[in-house]
């Protein structure tokens, strides 16, 4: 759990320093844009973007009951977060599994990649698709719909 939390807080310890230091060399308005930068780079890289994370085996589960897919995700992954982007609002739709959370669901990414935690990994039908593209995922909402 505090894994996906320690790039976040360290992002707004660095920006909460480097404002203090230029509030104290008297130019606050660039101190408060710098913590803004930080502040906003600390939330896209915190669990707090994604949907709600459930267990490895509920999500398949689930999928199996729906037929929606399962993503397997970490907090900080570039390619996570362009997929939940690019998801927008459908990305509700999909059962996230956080591999930080759930040793169940890194087993099973590692499983999938040859022993690599590679993320994002995305479950269709029981068929496991590494770092897919965005539209390609969509797509599959709209088939299991």
């Amino acid at each position: 759990m505090m894994r996906a939390w320690i790039l976040p807080i360290l992002l707004v310890l660095c920006g909460s320093v480097l404002a203090a230091g230029l509030i104290f060399s008297g130019t606050v308005g660039p101190a408060a844009a710098v913590l803004l930068v930080f502040v906003l780079l600390a939330a896209v890289n915190s669990p707090l973007l994604f949907p709600r994370s459930i267990g490895a085996l509920e999500a398949q589960r689930r999928s199996a009951a729906d037929g929606r897919p399962v993503v397997f995700w970490r907090p900080g992954c570039k390619y996570c977060f362009r997929l939940r982007v690019r998801l927008g609002r459908s990305a509700r739709q999909l059962h996230w599994v956080d591999i930080w959370r759930d040793p169940a669901g890194a087993a099973a990414v590692r499983a999938a990649n040859n022993g690599n935690e590679t993320v994002p990994t995305v479950v269709v039908a029981g068929q496991p698709h590494t770092n897919p593209d965005p539209a390609w995922v969509r797509k599959q909402l709209s088939r299991s719909a």
